[in-house]
């Protein structure tokens, strides 16, 4: 049986949510690379180690976020605990199913996670899989959005497989032209990204999910998977192939939080434990499909059920 250890570098936030009695919050924690993790530690046996590579503070509420990141089988080994910083909050309103999001993170120690290379390179050293996404890079500074580059790099270049999730949120960047420059240069040290065709549309222009395939290509990936909603999933390969899968329906969306991080994790379970590209396609829409049939980024029962 195959086994090996999964790193997932971004931010865990404490996500708060409506109850459904008025005045009521309920607080869990989620984050997209956070969530792809967690599908991945609950998709994949436990031959697998997956950790979380971030920072965090020392108060109580980041207590409470390490404390369940291990009870979720997720190691911390490589999360650092920093006194002048707490986690970041955010408040998720939902309408027909779509998402929107109210965001507390000034003060987010996982702005700092990529600060120190040697505990960065530490936390790469004998994994097998890195996984991190844009929203990684676009809390950091560019000190550290190029140490980061670097560390990952240099990852690759020692064997390791290094995927990224652009997942395009200008709202972190100072603008569309910097969050395009430094995409591209994420993409330049992976070997699989696994865009959203919609945003790569939006803010790249791409005409369909081929052109987003190839660009991505062109800038140094190797592999590359464009998510489209309901629509067929498009995957470029490293001779240049280029395939398209279609997925199933999803008769009743409930919340569509975590949609393309918990498709990232089927897909990536799935062609770890040896699938064809076909069939870790079809494992990631099943559980993507699980999940937006319920509330919230993380389902427990999603990955039984998928």
């Amino acid at each position: 049986m195959k086994m090996g250890r999964i790193v997932s570098i971004g931010e865990c936030m404490g996500e708060l949510s409506e109850t459904g009695s008025p005045g009521m919050l309920s607080m869990g924690f989620a984050g997209d690379t956070l969530n792809t993790a967690y599908y991945l530690r609950h998709s994949l046996g436990q031959d697998w180690q997956v950790d979380y590579v971030s920072a965090v503070g020392t108060d109580g509420l980041s207590d409470r976020m390490v404390d369940f990141l291990n009870s979720e089988g997720i190691g911390t080994d490589h999360v650092r605990r920093l006194p002048d910083k707490t986690i970041g909050l955010y408040y998720i309103t939902l309408k027909d199913g779509e998402r929107s999001f109210t965001y507390w993170r000034n003060d987010s120690a996982a702005k700092r996670l990529a600060s120190d290379p040697g505990a960065l390179n530490r936390a790469l050293e004998g994994a097998d899989l890195a996984y991190w996404s844009g929203i990684t890079l676009a809390i950091l500074s560019n000190q550290d959005r190029l140490a980061l580059i670097e560390a990952l790099g240099q990852f690759a270049g020692k064997g390791g497989t290094v995927v990224f999730d652009p997942n395009l949120r200008p709202r972190l960047w100072d603008n569309p032209e910097t969050m395009r420059g430094w995409v591209h240069r994420a993409a330049a040290v992976s070997d699989l990204c696994l865009p959203s065709f919609e945003d790569e549309a939006t803010w790249f222009g791409d005409a369909d999910p081929a052109a987003t395939a190839k660009r991505y290509q062109a800038e140094g990936a190797r592999r590359v998977i464009v998510k489209n909603g309901s629509e067929d999933v498009t995957f470029a390969g490293s001779s240049g192939e280029l395939s398209r899968f279609s997925i199933p329906s999803v008769e009743h969306v409930v919340d569509t939080t975590a949609a393309g991080d918990s498709f990232n994790a089927g897909y990536l379970a799935a062609e770890l434990n040896g699938a064809s590209v076909e069939n870790a396609v079809a494992a990631g829409a099943r559980l993507a499909g699980r999940v937006i049939g319920a509330r919230g980024a993380l389902v427990p029962d999603a990955v039984t059920q998928a």
